[in-house]
């Protein structure tokens, strides 16, 4: 039932914290029971906020102004006549109330399309609330949640797939995916090649190799036997990336970066290999795997360069494991199926390329440093790194699941002693049972250790609640710091009563806004301000980086807290449960939607067509794209071209 609500009016809506006998009449909906349908729940309205009056009745009532919707859950066994509603309510203005009696309300037929259950004996005798077997995915209880006031775009009624859903454009245009994420990750993934090169696993077995490409061969047969080795490096690591894809795939990636049950076993995995890289245990494959694979290299010819590189992979693996499996825990998260394989491509042609290079020109070998103590500590360096990275995924989940375990000041202070402890071993004053004697501290070491002190006297700094934006995206988010020099952040924009899940949720910069979508929607309409969407997520390094380095600009501040209303979907959280009557069944997905994050991806993906997050998407009241939606400038995270995104939303608001 949708309705408008007369300027300078108001209608009351069914919600109250009134007693029984205080406060004005609550609107009520009656809707007779037939066999049919059975009802699912109460009637709930939409659109409506609630206000304290004082001076009356002292108790907060909800009211809609501008338009507004009551809806009714029903269940449906077979098609459903014309039906006659009856609904009682009450509409005020300052002058006085309009009782509203017996209104009779005309609904069309309804036409049910495919299977339904058996249809009842009898008509039942009252209301059902929603259980397993009225909202389970044999026979699903709907919820019509809003579809756009242009035509059937919705995000919801029932589980055709995303193909039927129209995605929202601004003259043709949706969102661009940006390809700059998988760059990313393939220089991250070249840097840990490069770095596993110098593990004692690894580098001393540089020459020996080589020695082996060109002892006894001509030049062209050496050159020949190097390059099969190189191509069968970047191969075998590429096939690792392809199966990992193959198995994880871009459909469980939401899953793999928000859920508590991987992100707990990845934190697991890095405290094991920063163990291992600090001497605790060797991380270590069967040897007669490798045995066997090294006596096949032994035979030469074509296939020989090819086992070599497989022997130098499995010989290697104590040191490249925690490297490469930390790599492929990185590429994973994504939300891309080429992400492991990009990563592996990258992280075995960094591999690879000193062998190929070396047998080119073996006279380089001169030029490499001689083994000894300090490749052992490049292990313990990469294990202090490693329990940095490991409380990274220990905060996702903390923070999609409210469990408050890692505010931002406890992980602060965990970082701080880790860099802090990371310096004095870099000066030798902390020295663990593998590492050799130091007699004094070399140039590298002395500046790798100022450098890592520094960067503990830059954290100091955000236990008071500094913004550290160097480290925007790696940080739990300010609102979790209990302590905040100053004091918290007063919250300016466009809001109109409390908006829902705001004593759980929050927007950064003092900004004041919602939560929920269509709560959103109708204080923009109410207010007459264009919508500003972010689809964000508690586990988004992007999402916190553009707050933090874009956000944070006065400009965009000023725009976001005076000219939109501005709502914040997050939607990786898994703690907020959507109340019985606002659970509906995806039309992504075709699950029944449960959580406030779920439902906040349904939306992106069928009114947006993306799955990405940073996600930014300008409204206006009729649910129209102002400017095309923008993701995130993951390099630049420049301050101009959202300003102008901002300001052009609005410029198209004002000629609708």
């Amino acid at each position: 039932m949708k309705f408008e609500v007369a300027s300078g009016f108001h209608m009351y809506s069914e919600k109250s914290d009134c007693s029984e006998f205080d406060g004005p009449i609550r609107a009520s909906l009656d809707l007779p029971s037939r066999v049919e349908f059975q009802k699912v729940g109460n009637f709930y309205g939409i659109g409506d906020h609630m206000v304290k009056e004082t001076e009356i009745w002292n108790c907060s009532t909800g009211e809609f102004t501008g338009k507004g919707e009551f809806r009714q859950k029903i269940k449906v066994f077979k098609n459903v006549p014309a039906l006659e509603l009856v609904f009682n309510g009450q509409v005020c203005n300052e002058s006085g109330c309009e009782n509203i009696r017996d209104l009779i309300i005309k609904t069309p037929a309804l036409t049910v399309n495919g299977e339904v259950e058996a249809p009842i004996e009898s008509a039942p005798t009252q209301e059902i609330e929603p259980t397993e077997e009225t909202t389970g995915t044999d026979s699903p209880a709907v919820a019509q949640l809003p579809p756009p006031v242009s035509g059937d775009k919705g995000y919801v009624s029932g589980s055709g797939g995303a193909e039927n859903s129209a995605v929202k454009t601004f003259n043709g245009q949706a969102a661009e995916e940006s390809s700059s994420g998988a760059l990313g990750l393939f220089l991250l993934a070249l840097l840990s090649g490069f770095t596993a090169l110098i593990t004692p696993c690894v580098f001393p077995m540089i020459p020996m190799t080589v020695s082996f490409f060109i002892k006894n061969h001509s030049r062209t047969q050496a050159i020949r036997d190097s390059l099969i080795f190189s191509v069968s490096i970047i191969a075998l690591y590429t096939i690792i990336g392809t199966l990992v894809a193959a198995t994880f795939g871009a459909q469980a990636a939401n899953w793999l970066s928000t859920h508590w049950a991987p992100n707990v076993f990845f934190t697991v995995i890095f405290l094991v290999f920063a163990a291992s890289f600090f001497g605790a245990f060797e991380i270590t494959l069967p040897s007669w795997i490798v045995n066997k694979v090294d006596q096949q290299a032994d035979k030469g010819g074509f296939m020989g360069p090819v086992f070599m590189a497989v022997t130098i992979a499995l010989v290697s693996f104590s040191c490249t494991g925690p490297i490469v499996g930390t790599v492929l825990v990185e590429a994973v998260t994504g939300q891309d199926f080429m992400r492991p394989i990009v990563a592996m491509f990258g992280f075995s042609l960094a591999f690879a390329l000193p062998f190929g290079l070396l047998a080119l020109f073996p006279s380089w070998l001169n030029n490499l440093p001689k083994s000894g103590g300090w490749l052992n500590s490049v292990k313990v360096v990469l294990g202090f790194i490693e329990v940095a990275f490991a409380l990274k995924f220990l905060s996702i989940p903390d923070q999609t699941y409210h469990w408050g375990l890692l505010d931002r000041e406890i992980y602060l202070a965990i970082w701080i002693v880790v860099f802090f402890l990371l310096g004095l071993y870099l000066l030798g004053k902390l020295k663990f049972s593998h590492d050799s004697d130091l007699p004094y501290v070399s140039v590298g070491r002395l500046g790798m250790a100022i450098l890592s002190f520094t960067f503990v006297v830059y954290m100091i700094p955000g236990m008071w609640g500094a913004p550290l934006k160097g480290l925007a995206g790696y940080l739990p988010p300010l609102s979790t710091q209990d302590f905040r020099l100053g004091g918290p952040d007063h919250g300016e924009g466009n809001v109109i009563g409390t908006p829902k899940y705001s004593d759980q949720l929050h927007i950064p910069h003092g900004i004041a806004g919602y939560y929920d979508y269509d709560e959103a929607l109708a204080a923009a309409r109410q207010l007459d301000k264009p919508l500003f969407i972010d689809f964000t997520g508690h586990g988004c390094v992007n999402c916190r980086k553009m707050e933090e380095k874009v956000w944070s600009d006065p400009q965009v501040l000023k725009l976001l807290k005076e000219d939109y209303v501005v709502v914040s979907l997050y939607v990786d959280d898994k703690k907020i449960k959507l109340a019985p009557a606002e659970q509906f069944v995806g039309k992504a997905t075709g699950k029944t939607i449960q959580t406030l994050g779920d439902k906040n991806a349904e939306i992106e993906q069928c009114y947006f067509g993306k799955t990405t997050q940073p996600l930014y998407c300008l409204l206006d009241q009729n649910e129209e794209l102002l400017q095309p939606a923008l993701g995130a400038d993951y390099f630049q995270f420049n301050v101009e071209p959202f300003v102008a995104f901002l300001k052009g939303g609005v410029e198209q608001y004002k000629k609708r």
